[in-house]
């Protein structure tokens, strides 16, 4: 199963692409661990990546489309779970392309959607422990003793990101960039939209779901 899912930033995406690739036995592909894994080993992409992030800059498309390509030719990939990419309508055109060559055409595209102001809800509520990294919310999930982290006594803090202007942002440029992605994926029959309200186990359970109607 070659599958690409898609949603905003706060939908839980990664965490139910790596639950649904685990189920499926196909490799998790996530786009910020290619670039670490890049850069680690010191590849021209990832040397070329890195110089790119360690200024501020956004990867162009096409290092990214690079990096894609040299992965998605291995072994392991005849099925994979793609997180983060397709991001722009010339990544979703060039994944084609690429899945074209190796003869590995996509099974379907996967769109968690969540509404704003639920995303919005759920980063407001969300403190960190900067100590251990434990997180918590302040509806769903309250630390046993305000602003006290559970596990070290740690002081809780909001992080940048999760401050309602902040994820507004987010999301603004999450639509601006992604619909056209959407629109592409619509008109080739492979986009299928999942409600990502409920549980983590409910939204999975969703997503299987829509797997065998493919």
């Amino acid at each position: 199963m070659r599958l690409v899912l898609l949603g905003p930033p706060g939908s839980g995406k990664g965490t139910q692409a790596e639950t649904l690739a685990e189920s499926l036995g196909v490799p998790h592909i996530a786009t910020g661990d290619l670039f670490r894994a890049e850069m680690a080993a010191e590849t021209g992409l990832g040397k070329l990546a890195k110089e790119y992030i360690s200024h501020g800059n956004l990867v162009p498309d096409a290092v990214v489309n690079d990096m894609m390509r040299e992965r998605l030719a291995r072994d392991d990939c005849s099925g994979f779970v793609l997180d983060g990419y397709p991001r722009t309508l010339e990544q979703a055109q060039a994944l084609d392309g690429i899945l074209a060559n190796l003869q590995r055409p996509l099974h379907a595209a996967l769109l968690i959607d969540v509404p704003d102001d639920l995303i919005v809800d759920r980063a407001v509520g969300r403190v960190v422990c900067p100590n251990c990294g434990a997180i918590y919310h302040l509806q769903s999930k309250p630390p046993k003793i305000s602003g006290i982290c559970d596990v070290c006594r740690g002081a809780l803090v909001t992080r940048d990101d999760d401050r309602p202007s902040t994820v507004r942002h987010r999301l603004t440029v999450y639509h601006r960039i992604t619909e056209p992605v959407l629109g592409w994926y619509r008109e080739h029959g492979l986009l299928h939209t999942i409600s990502g309200l409920g549980s983590r186990d409910e939204v999975g359970a969703r997503l299987r779901a829509e797997l065998p109607a493919m």
